[in-house]
């Protein structure tokens, strides 16, 4: 029962602790060259809507998004002592993703808002890479909207590792953009209360299956599991 699982990087799999809004004040600085007034408003946005969104708020023009991506790039390398000082794993991600890279029939991968560059070294710090197939995962760059990036991630799958189109795949992520993106690229959303949004949230703005948080690895694999299942029971009947 092939079954594509897409994992959100911040406050999913990782707390940050901060360092992403200095990612993003990093490169604005380099851009413009003066310290920006107020934070980058991230909360499940994409990289691509986020850096515009912050020049917007300071009343400049927004730059050619090859210039932005170039300066999220530099601002992000070389952070992985600091991701590790300061940031940690969120309880209970390191059984579930060796659980599933061990399964042959999973392709575990990422959906998230970073850049592809930001990515690897928010996960690499951890060595959390390793166990995720990086190479196929939807990615900042690839969207402005982040259901955009179901789709990305999607097809580079499917070319990747051979899967059918319309294998089932699920969303993992902790914020309502993370549940909007997988119900538009007809995902199915496993929400998880590790950030700021409350079960009861995450649970009204339509996730499928809400966690507190991702310690219950027998539960949650038991979920996935079931929604491969359904999705081949459902293509067989038609």
């Amino acid at each position: 029962m092939p079954l594509i699982v897409l994992w959100d990087v911040d406050h999913t799999l990782i707390e940050n602790s901060g360092i992403s809004k200095e990612i993003y004040a990093a490169a604005f600085t380099a851009l413009t060259g003066c310290a920006p007034d107020l934070p980058a408003p991230t909360e499940g946005r994409t990289d691509r809507a986020i850096l515009p969104e912050m020049f917007r708020q300071h009343g400049l023009p927004v730059p050619e998004w090859e210039r932005a991506k170039t300066a999220l790039e530099a601002a992000g390398r070389g952070r992985e002592e600091q991701l590790r000082q300061r940031g940690h794993v969120l309880p209970g991600v390191p059984d579930v993703l060796r659980a599933l890279a061990a399964d042959p029939s999973v392709c575990s991968s990422v959906l998230t808002g970073n850049i592809t560059a930001n990515a690897h070294v928010k996960l690499g710090a951890f060595g959390l890479d390793a166990l995720l197939h990086m190479d196929v995962g939807g990615y900042g760059e690839d969207a402005e909207e982040r259901a955009g990036l179901v789709d990305a991630a999607r097809t580079r799958v499917n070319a990747a590792h051979g899967f059918a189109t319309g294998t089932a795949t699920v969303l993992i992520g902790d914020t309502p953009r993370d549940v909007q993106a997988a119900q538009r690229g007809g995902a199915h959303c496993v929400a998880v209360a590790s950030g700021i949004h409350s079960a009861d949230e995450l649970r009204s703005s339509g996730a499928d299956f809400v966690l507190p948080d991702l310690t219950d690895a027998v539960g949650l694999l038991a979920h996935l599991r079931t929604i491969g299942a359904t999705s081949k029971q459902t293509k067989s009947d038609r």
